[in-house]
Formats: structure tokens, sequence, C-alpha cells
């Protein structure tokens, strides 16, 4: 009986903890469409930006934006990770530390200074439990990441490259790519990519500038940046989505092959204490006769 009832009280926890993952399922799933949404809009915002920056750039031929401007030794950067506040996300974190570690052994081995800022309770963990020191910590940014908020962080970097304290720019996240792939990357944000030639034959658009373009520029340049870095925080919201999706799915059909499991060894062993039971009293009636 002892063993039943075991059984039994097993059994009634697991389809409770199949309850909670397949509502964390569902309420990832409606999360990650909203998101979704928000990086699809976001990715033709930040193509179309980036193109106009650099037929804008290639066009202005007097004029280099210092954002533009790389430098001879890159000794000094930022690196930004992007994390998650909450687990049960598969391996979303573990994808972007596994980078994140391996740029700071290449950056001890360069002599490269690096000033490292993440976002995502997960990543700050982390980086306690390895002792790597950080500058900055962000905990404020969920699955909906506000403009507001990066566009601060973005203008400190502006200034902080446009006065040659930092050399370089570098984001560590998952990028979003289909909902079928994501993955983790470390981009270099900073400085701007040059601008590239139109490739299919395409012809160079020929702009008047006015007022200048060193106007322009000063305007374009720090917005297509500020949309990029606002970018990969939609991607890493919205591929952390997808990964807590997908895990709480698994979670869900592991307890409920664990439930079936536990149901035949229940049944197993209540008919066993019925045949016990019986034979008992089987045995107590042919005593008496």
């Amino acid at each position: 009986m002892a063993k039943a009832r075991a059984v039994l009280k097993r059994l009634k926890a697991v389809k409770n903890i199949r309850k909670i993952t397949r509502t964390m399922e569902l309420i990832a799933t409606a999360r990650f469409k909203k998101a979704m949404d928000r990086a699809t809009q976001a990715s033709a915002y930040t193509n179309k930006i980036a193109e106009l920056a650099g037929d804008l750039a290639a066009s202005a031929t007097d004029f280099v934006h210092p954002l533009l401007e790389g430098r001879t030794e890159q000794k000094n950067g930022v690196l930004l990770i992007l994390t998650s506040n909450r687990g049960l996300c598969g391996g979303f974190n573990a994808g972007v530390l596994k980078l994140v570690m391996q740029r700071l052994r290449e950056a001890k081995a360069a002599g490269q200074n690096i000033s490292i800022e993440v976002s995502g309770k997960r990543g700050i963990n982390f980086l306690k439990f390895q002792k790597t020191e950080y500058d900055q910590s962000f905990t404020t940014f969920e699955d909906k990441p506000r403009f507001d908020e990066v566009d601060s962080i973005a203008a400190r970097y502006i200034a902080q490259y446009t006065t040659k304290r930092i050399d370089f720019v570098e984001v560590a996240y998952v990028k979003f790519l289909t909902a079928a792939k994501q993955t983790a990357v470390l981009e270099s944000l900073l400085p701007l990519a040059k601008p590239q030639a139109r490739t299919g034959g395409e012809s160079a658009i020929d702009y008047e500038f006015l007022p200048s373009p060193r106007e322009i520029l000063e305007e374009i340049l720090p917005a297509a940046f500020k949309a990029r870095l606002f970018k990969c925080f939609l991607d890493s919201a919205v591929s952390e989505q997808i990964f807590r999706m997908v895990a709480m799915k698994g979670a869900t059909e592991n307890a409920g092959e664990m439930i079936s499991s536990l149901s035949r060894q229940y049944n197993r062993a209540r008919q066993a204490q019925i045949t016990s039971e019986l034979s008992e009293i089987i045995g107590g009636a042919e005593a008496l006769k």
C-alpha cells in the first residue's frame, strides 16, 4: 500500500508541473508573436536607415564622420552582454556567455582593456560566479525593450567614441534570423561599417545636401547606430521567448511521458495490492472451513 501511495503522490506532483509548464509555454508563445512583430518592423527601419546612411556617407567624399573612423590600435572598448532576467529558457544564455568568455580571453591575450556592461540577471549572476568585474548592469529590459532606454545607452557610447575614450563597441546577444533559427553572435557596432558599393548594377544616388553634408550626417549616422543597437535588444527579446517556448514545450512533453510511466507503475502496484488482499481473504476463508 505504501508503494502505491508514493507513486500516486509523485503522479499528482508531475501533473501539477505539467500544468505549469504548459501555461508557461502558452505565455511564451503569446509574447513571442508580439516581440517578433516588433523585431520585424524594426528590421525594415534599421536596414533602410543603414542604406541611407551609407549612400550619404559615400556621396559626401569631403567629410568623414567620427563614427566611421576606425582606430589604428583598438586598446579600450565596451562589451555589452544581453541575457535574460529569468531562467527556464533552454540554452539561450549559455550560447551568449560562452562567446563572452572566449572574447575576454582573447582580449586579455591581446592586452585590450574591455569595459563590460551586462543586461539581465542571468548574465549578472554568471559574471559574479566567474568573479569577472563589470561596470554597468541593467535589469529593466524584458520582452518589450523601450527605445528611450536604449537611446540613453547608445548616446553614452557615441559620446565616449567621438571623444576617443573608447575604440570599439561590441554586443554579445542571440540574433533572431527566423522563427526556426536563432544564433548567439558577437557583433561590432562601432566604428560603423564603411559604406559598401551597391551591387547588382545599381548606381549610386546623387544627393544634393541642404544645408550641408556635415549637418545631415551628424543626424543620420548616430540615428543609424541607435537603431542598430535597439535592434539587438529586440532580437534578444524575441529569441528569449522562442527558447522559452521550445523549452517549456519539451518539459510539457516529458511530463506527459512521465505521467504515462507513473500511471502504469501505479496500476501495477494497485493490482499487486488487490491480488495480495484477495489471497489473504481466500486464505482466511479456507482456514475457517
